[in-house]
């Protein structure tokens, strides 16, 4: 138990005394005038504009969070059907495969002004914004897993006559479990990215709509906080995906 809370306080010294050196030279530069406040703002700006807004900044990423979980849970669906699909019928998998892969390859950025037109200002077109940067990952991670399950035991489970979804059940989808958990670890930290980035564009609530006020506005010190309670929001999803998998995997304890 020692050694284990020794090794815990070990990989979190290390990252925090590396944030720490970086909050202190970048107050440092701040303070001494070599870059101009208005240009970057100092850590000590930051978090008291991040203090002073917090009511807002709370508000704004409930409707964030909100478009995130949806989109994401719908990406997460979507992309279970496509693995599914694509690893039981070889037909599906040469004609949809490309086309999943195309779909990653057209910025997001360029997407979002048409779903906004298509779809107005409210949460419809950011889910679909979500939907489509989530899924990828999630299909393609899937796929790998389902293809890599191993041969030998499903030829085992077939000679004993268990069925296709049998196989499915405890060969396949267990063994595909650890490139899900990967691929959602980074699918929550795109959907949050990605809800934002949709804001930008249009809506009326949300961290991406604040954003772009406070930088008309000028208020740089804001902006860096709306980017510090972004990152945390990504962190606590992609943290909450480690517990998931811990719980889902139990057996990865014992390696």
């Amino acid at each position: 138990m020692k050694k284990k809370l020794l090794n815990t306080t070990n990989k979190l010294l290390w990252p925090s005394a590396a944030i720490l050196i970086i909050l202190i030279l970048w107050q440092a530069v701040c303070s001494a005038g070599i870059v101009q406040k208005f240009l970057l703002p100092s850590p000590i700006d930051i978090a008291a504009a991040f203090i002073s807004d917090f009511p807002l900044l709370l508000s704004n990423s409930s409707v964030t969070l909100a478009e995130t979980f949806i989109g994401l849970l719908l990406g997460i669906v979507i992309g279970f059907l496509m693995a599914v699909l694509m690893d039981r019928f070889n037909g599906l998998y040469k004609a949809f495969y490309p086309i999943v892969v195309i779909t990653q390859t057209i910025p997001t950025v360029a997407i979002a002004p048409l779903l906004v037109l298509w779809f107005g200002y409210e949460m419809t077109p950011k889910i679909i914004l979500i939907v489509i940067i989530v899924f990828f990952p999630i299909t393609v991670g899937l796929l790998d897993g389902f293809r890599r399950a191993d041969g030998d035991m499903i030829n085992l489970m077939r000679s004993m006559g268990a069925s296709k979804m049998q196989i499915f059940r405890y060969i396949k989808f267990p063994g595909a479990l650890g490139q899900f958990f990967s691929s959602l670890r980074i699918s929550v930290s795109y959907a949050v990215v990605g809800a934002v980035i949709s804001e930008w564009l249009g809506g009326f609530n949300g961290l991406g709509v604040y954003m772009t006020r406070v930088k008309k506005a000028y208020s740089f010190d804001k902006m860096f906080a709306v980017i510090f309670l972004i990152s945390v929001l990504s962190l606590i999803l992609m943290w909450v995906v480690n517990i998931l998998q811990k719980k889902c995997m139990p057996w990865e304890k014992k390696k």
